[in-house]
């Protein structure tokens, strides 16, 4: 059994897509839809930058979705493959969830582009720049960075927000109180605690504006029938009721990213073989979480050649 899986914000870097704009039309019409759905040039952000104008939130979301989507578009037309035949599951972290959905046909393109691009806006305007912060706990399993958030909180918001893999747990919430968890590792027996370079606390509940905006959105552009199932983030469970994926949706901009469930659980149904398409960064995590399964990086016409002759 197969799933195939989309990464999250963190995947971007300036020249993302241009290898794929160049060799393949299917691509370069993926690119260019998005950027008529945003009524912006953000394919030409994706390959030249500014650095600073692709880190965006609001403009990342919607290039880690574009890369991914174009990559599957090109296995699509090119290799023939249909994701209804190529994969018995679909799922993607945080936002990567998005694009997982688009693959399985619950968003166009076009929809999820301007859903994501309103994402990311909600989330950098739910706090002010300053107020919140993030950090990678390495060396950390569940138990000790929720211990270690508790203490750290002191009538503040510290939450765990990623629980990416056995050895790698995201914190969010106010900025003090992530500091003060960073400094208190050691006392938890976690191996390093470090700032991320991010713009906002996402997953947690100081994002509950952006979820009150996504549940308007979503409430305007519902989902629809999906093609393959989906192992959602915030339960770590299979999906494929619309109405409950777009609750879910909402949930997930303050609920934790439970990733390293959610590779449990598709390895629990059978799940041996992960594809993972656009990036080279939720592969690893599953790796690190399930033993004795393969993880494929489909990422470039290369990796997209050689994926297509072993399907």
């Amino acid at each position: 059994m197969r799933a195939f899986v989309f990464p999250g914000q963190g995947s971007q870097k300036v020249g993302m897509g241009v290898e794929l704009a160049g060799a393949s039309l299917a691509a370069r019409e993926v690119f260019q839809e998005v950027d008529e759905a945003l009524g912006q040039n953000l394919f030409a952000i994706m390959s030249e930058g500014p650095e600073d104008q692709l880190l965006l939130t609001e403009n990342a979301q919607p290039a880690i979705m574009a890369h991914a989507i174009a990559v599957l578009r090109v296995l699509e037309k090119e290799g023939g493959i249909a994701i209804g035949d190529a994969c018995d599951f679909v799922a993607g972290h945080s936002l990567g969830e998005y694009t997982a959905l688009c693959a399985a046909g619950a968003f166009t393109l076009a929809d999820t582009a301007r859903l994501l691009k309103l994402r990311g806006q909600s989330m950098q305007a739910a706090v002010p720049v300053g107020v919140g912060a993030m950090a990678a706990l390495l060396g950390a399993d569940i138990a000790k960075a929720t211990a270690l958030a508790e203490a750290a909180a002191q009538g503040e918001v510290c939450t765990v927000a990623n629980d990416n893999d056995p050895t790698q747990v995201v914190l969010s919430g106010h900025k003090a109180a992530i500091e003060r968890a960073i400094a208190l590792v050691k006392d938890f027996g976690i191996k390093r605690g470090v700032l991320l370079p991010v713009s906002a606390p996402f997953h947690c509940p100081l994002m509950a504006p952006a979820a009150d905006a996504m549940a308007e959105a979503l409430g305007r552009t519902p989902p629809r029938s999906l093609s393959v199932t989906l192992m959602a983030n915030v339960t770590a469970a299979p999906v494929t009721d619309p109405a409950e994926i777009s609750r879910l949706l909402v949930e997930q901009v303050t609920g934790r990213v439970r990733w390293r469930e959610s590779a449990l659980a598709l390895g629990a149904a059978g799940v041996d073989q992960f594809v993972e398409l656009g990036g080279k960064v939720v592969g690893p995590m599953i790796s690190r979480t399930l033993a004795d399964v393969s993880i494929t990086s489909v990422a470039s016409m290369t990796d997209i050649e050689a994926f297509a002759r072993e399907i």
